[in-house]
């Protein structure tokens, strides 16, 4: 895109910062990984606690679902306006209100009277949650240098996956001890703590002000929204990535919130169990999101098009294992297909976001980041459960389960589209951009 960039206040990696310990960067990762746990604990204790909540207020699969849709449309429709906030307001400072916003909204489901009470607490849990993706990428690929990051955000994106098997498992064991209520106190609480340590340990960053060919501006004007949007969408590769990973976040979506309800349905199992089990398959993917990243890195350095390839081959390999697994009888081998559905289901969250890191100016990293977690909530999270769980009414939850893994086919397509524009863009973009180099040390920017 030729457009020069008058000044965006986002972040970007430089290498005229000052550099920091390895040390120092890795305690920001496990931080800030802290947090992700946190808030997808709140975010996904729902799945564990539905079928009390369905026993006890007599609720439809379609409003069950809408529980578990409504954090994910919440933090679609904001997470772009608040990531902007956020590069203007200071990343660390929104990162530490978010963190108390989600938990205290996650207490405050615990305390819902009826149904449209704990509907407007989920609402508010994904008001906090809007941009943490967003803005702890964004901090991270500050922090660490290119050639780790697709591995380091597809490990810091996986612990989305580690918070939701733990919150499943501790949510069902606390909800078949204690109740529901005390379901949502047990993962919304600890997250406080991790709130109120975070901005006495990471550093902020200034945002760095740049045109299009990389040199600071001594005058600088702020870029317009529509000159935003335009960075953002330049590339014909990252716009299919956005498409490609929303669908693909249904598979993981649905597999949090409506596993627990399976297991209990069709395999016999107690809240307690069923939410163990779900947990399991829910780790696997955790496990596929870590080790799919660092693969993708590994089998892209001297084929470029397969940092997009890669992620269309575990597309296939989640539709092909699901659609088996839940149309076979329920069993063991049901069982073993799901886990390994489960395992390719997120594994190409650091692919993707590396991807479009790649492909668009530094200067909008932050809000391409956001516009990621947008297409991932509006495409894939926020309608994927909904959906199941209108089809479960008319159709029963197992048929349901079947037919939704078809989207991933069709988020393969989508990825090997983006691989065909991958190299060009990529070089375009580096051509225009020389500040993103890879530099051999971790970098930091000051405050």
């Amino acid at each position: 895109m030729n457009q020069t960039l008058s000044a965006v206040a986002v972040p970007i990696p430089s290498n005229e910062t000052a550099p920091v310990s390895r040390a120092y960067a890795w305690a920001v990762f496990a931080l800030t990984f802290g947090l992700m746990l946190s808030d997808y604990l709140s975010r996904q204790v729902i799945g564990a606690v539905m079928p009390a909540l369905k026993a006890e207020w007599g609720l439809l699969d379609t409003q069950l679902g809408m529980l578990v849709s409504v954090v994910s449309l919440v933090v679609g429709l904001l997470t772009v306006p608040i990531s902007l906030v956020a590069d203007r307001w200071g990343r660390v400072k929104s990162i530490t209100l978010m963190a108390f916003v989600w938990c205290l909204a996650t207490v405050a489901c615990g305390l819902a009277q009826s149904y449209g009470q704990l509907l407007g607490a989920r609402a508010l849990v994904g008001l906090g949650e809007a941009a943490y993706g967003a803005v702890g990428a964004a901090l991270l690929a500050h922090v660490f240098p290119e050639k780790q990051r697709a591995a380091v955000l597809g490990a810091f994106l996986s612990a989305s996956l580690f918070g939701s098997v733990l919150g499943v498992v501790i949510g069902g064991a606390v909800a078949a001890q204690s109740g529901w209520r005390m379901a949502f106190f047990a993962v919304g609480a600890p997250g406080l703590l991790l709130a109120l340590i975070y901005p006495f340990v990471v550093r902020d960053y200034k945002a760095v002000e740049l045109t299009a060919e990389g040199q600071r501006n001594t005058a600088p004007k702020r870029l317009g929204l529509a000159q935003i949007a335009r960075e953002v969408f330049a590339s014909r590769s990252g716009n299919f990535a956005y498409v490609a990973s929303g669908l693909q976040m249904v598979m993981p979506g649905m597999l949090i919130a409506w596993l627990p309800t399976y297991f209990g349905r069709y395999y016999d199992m107690d809240v307690k169990k069923a939410a163990l089990m779900a947990a399991v398959a829910v780790l696997a993917a955790g496990i596929g999101m870590i080790f799919g990243g660092g693969l993708a890195d590994r089998l892209s350095a001297k084929h470029p098009r397969r940092r997009a390839l890669v992620p269309a081959v575990y597309s296939v390999l989640t539709a092909l294992s699901l659609i088996i697994a839940f149309a076979l009888p329920p069993g063991p081998v049901g069982f073993g297909l799901i886990l390994l559905g489960a395992l390719f289901a997120a594994a190409q969250t650091g692919c993707s976001a590396a991807l479009v890191c790649d492909v668009t100016h530094p200067g909008v990293r932050s809000t391409v980041a956001a516009t990621m977690t947008l297409a991932n909530s509006l495409i894939g999270l926020a309608p994927g459960p909904f959906i199941v769980g209108i089809l479960s009414d008319f159709l029963g939850l197992k048929l349901a389960l079947t037919l939704a893994p078809v989207l991933a086919l069709v988020a393969a397509v989508f990825f090997v589209l983006a691989s065909r524009n991958y190299e060009a863009d990529s070089a375009r973009n580096h051509a225009r951009s020389p500040e993103d180099s890879s530099p051999d040390s971790v970098h930091q920017g000051g405050q």
